[in-house]
């Protein structure tokens, strides 16, 4: 009988658990979405400032250098990492710096795998599109570019 009340008494806890625990789920589900609300503009901003930057550095890499590589990106997001890190001091510069290059290093690396696997998928396969114009099949102008169903829709 002390094991019956002892498991009813558990059984009764657990609900009750479960329900405030449901209850407070809610409560922490509306409180998420409020630090979300109130957040969102600050991270927003700040995702920006780092996409203008990334892109200006970005697009005078390229100018400079005269050529669109990975190495471009690579270094824009070092030099974005650090020129935004820079009030912190060179410590934080250097780490921001490394942390940048080696993300867009990361996102370069996966991107040129993602090409070189797509390009293998394609390599032997059937030509879709011709290479020369004189081999396209001739066009039947007595239809006047309409087909059979064409012609007797207007009249």
């Amino acid at each position: 009988r002390c094991e019956l009340s002892c498991a009813c008494a558990e059984g009764s806890g657990g609900h009750g658990g479960v329900h405030e625990g449901a209850v407070g789920a809610r409560y922490r589900f509306r409180g998420s979405l409020n630090a979300i609300r109130t957040r969102a503009p600050q991270v927003g901003g700040s995702f920006a400032v780092w996409g203008g930057l990334f892109s200006t550095i970005d697009c005078g890499l390229a100018n400079v250098r005269g050529k669109e590589d990975p190495w471009n990106s690579i270094s824009s997001g070092a030099l974005t990492g650090a020129l935004l890190a820079a009030r912190s001091g060179p410590v934080a510069m250097v780490g921001s710096a490394v942390m940048g290059g080696v993300l867009l290093a990361l996102i370069e690396g996966v991107g040129i795998m993602l090409t070189r696997f797509t390009a293998t998928q394609f390599q032997n396969g059937p030509h879709q599109f011709l290479d020369e114009p004189s081999q396209l099949p001739v066009k039947d102008v007595s239809t006047g570019g309409f087909g059979v169903y064409g012609q007797g829709q207007y009249q």
